[in-house]
């Protein structure tokens, strides 16, 4: 097996596959990149050079995928020490698609503060439907929670006062 994540969409997913923005599409490559990289091993550079040559690569945000693949594989010792605490089993048991969208979505809270945190945690529960187990949106749902309380604190605390407010 070379790694790839296998293909799961439905044609009713293929039929809205061109109204996918091109940070969703870049999600979906660093999701596959993640994945290859804990069931198949290599280097950053090595796999990112193998999705590039995807013809579906043309539809990317590019520096994006870049700099999140890069990112979360260059600081998976750190993104795991944030993960595990709001995990209820070690991280080596879950599913590599569970722990590539975990890993994904906790580089995007910390270093990507201008990006909602709601839309980190929706992309992350679509790749989970997308691409994980019959349940495992529900666990990636639970465990972003609980992450985003802690990494976007603030960012949550601000939304409830204007919600109030209005």
């Amino acid at each position: 097996m070379n790694g790839t994540l296998p293909d799961t969409s439905s044609s009713a997913d293929k039929k809205t596959e061109k109204y996918k923005s091109r940070r969703r599409i870049a999600r979906e490559f660093i999701l596959q990149g993640i994945y290859q990289w804990r069931t198949a091993g290599g280097t950053t550079s090595f796999i990112e050079q193998q999705l590039r040559e995807s013809d579906e690569f043309r539809h990317v945000d590019e520096k994006h995928f870049t700099h999140v693949l890069q990112g979360a594989l260059q600081s998976v010792d750190e993104l795991e020490k944030i993960i595990q605490p709001c995990l209820d089993r070690p991280l080596n048991e879950l599913s590599p698609v569970e722990f590539a969208i975990l890993l994904l979505s906790t580089f995007e809270l910390s270093h990507h503060p201008e990006i909602p945190y709601r839309a980190i945690l929706n992309e992350a529960i679509e790749l989970a439907r997308t691409y994980g187990g019959s349940d495992g949106h529900k666990y990636v749902n639970g465990v972003l929670d609980k992450l985003a309380a802690r990494l976007r604190s603030v960012e949550i605390q601000t939304q409830k006062a204007t919600k109030n407010r209005v």
